[in-house]
């Protein structure tokens, strides 16, 4: 069910996310919302969620799944889940069906179609770029969704945060060495662990996301090619 958010997601308003996920509530399309690793979709959704409290909704109207969390490992079966669902389906009424890191899930598509045909239930789900690219998304969903694609804070939304327009050239040096995750904000300019965080991050996409995906047997090679493009940013580079 509904995590709440902490403080953080409180203090970091996604307005602008926030405020184009709203504008599709209740209609008949799949709501995705597709983006790198840590950017804030989780905390997004949790955000929404809250929002459809404030209105009224009912708990038990809101079904919330984060298929990273391992008390949810059962319902990686795409049959699991669809069952699971159903029998949350007790009336009338609408029913909002959050979905998270839903790649995890095998043969996500059919469960989702099937949930999509029937009536009364808006459904929200994330994914990774780097197993929902927007092609894959169209061939799998075709004409049923809309593609919210989210990135790391901008840097308004980082001046937001820090409550004053103040020492613009400091903020803007701060947001460019630290990075634009959220998190990084909580670290309070530890650049240690901000250092630490980021690497986990790029590991994370390098090695867990793209070599598992695309099977890449050299890692090392990868990691030499993924260092020269990053040195050459701006440079035109061949693709050989």
């Amino acid at each position: 069910m509904l995590k709440r958010g902490d403080c953080m997601a409180e203090r970091i308003g996604r307005n602008e996310y926030l405020e184009h996920l709203k504008s599709f509530k209740n209609k008949s399309v799949i709501k995705v919302i597709t983006g790198i690793r840590r950017c804030g979709k989780s905390t997004l959704l949790e955000m929404y969620q809250e929002n459809l409290h404030e209105q009224g909704i009912d708990d038990s109207h809101i079904i919330a799944i984060n298929f990273e969390d391992y008390d949810n490992i059962d319902l990686q079966d795409p049959k699991a889940l669809h069952e699971y669902i159903k029998h949350r389906l007790v009336d009338n009424k609408m029913y909002y069906v959050f979905l998270d890191e839903i790649q995890n899930v095998k043969e996500f598509p059919r469960v989702v179609d099937s949930l999509f045909l029937k009536k009364h239930i808006d459904i929200y789900i994330t994914g990774s770029n780097a197993f929902m690219l927007s092609s894959e998304i169209a061939t799998l969903l075709s004409g049923r969704y809309v593609e919210i694609k989210m990135l790391p804070l901008s840097f308004k939304e980082y001046v937001a945060y820090t409550g004053d327009r103040k020492d613009l050239g400091r903020k803007y040096t701060d947001y460019l060495k630290n990075s634009s995750f959220p998190y990084t904000i909580e670290l309070e300019g530890d650049e240690k662990r901000i250092h630490e965080y980021l690497i986990g991050i790029y590991s994370t996409v390098i090695l867990k996301d793209i070599i598992t995906r695309k099977k890449i047997p050299d890692a090392m090679m990868l990691e030499s090619v993924v260092r020269y493009v990053f040195d050459n940013i701006g440079n035109i580079t061949s693709t050989k």
